[in-house]
């Protein structure tokens, strides 16, 4: 029975990015909120997670700022049209976004998200 124990205790060492998967779904999971992986598309949403890159990348000749958004259980992108940058938008940021999810190249987006930062 120690032997399963330590087995458990070394696995979570082993694998960091599950580790901090499973810690940001503890952090983040709440009865408000949807997770990322679960969130319905075309309907109103509000998600908690952290930012992990946030980037420049014009859309059709107009400033576009995007962001990436995990909470554990998934990815999601976040555009702001016609945005070079905003205040305290930053990589490792927690954040909390509302809007409606759609699909762009296959990827879930939100577009211009309503955003509180955490």
């Amino acid at each position: 029975m120690t032997k399963s124990r330590l087995r458990r205790t070394i696995s979570r060492w082993a694998n960091p990015a599950e580790a901090e998967a499973r810690d940001l779904r503890r952090t983040f999971a709440s009865g408000e909120q949807d997770s990322i992986d679960s969130a319905p598309d075309r309907t109103p949403v509000r998600l908690r997670g952290t930012l992990r890159t946030v980037t420049l990348r014009p859309r059709g000749g107009v400033p576009a700022l995007e962001a990436e958004l995990y909470d554990g259980t998934g990815t999601l992108t976040l555009v702001w049209l016609g945005r070079r940058r905003i205040a305290g938008i930053g990589p490792g940021r927690a954040i909390e976004v509302s809007g409606r999810i759609g699909s762009h190249d296959g990827d879930r987006v939100i577009y211009n998200p309503r955003y509180e930062l955490l």
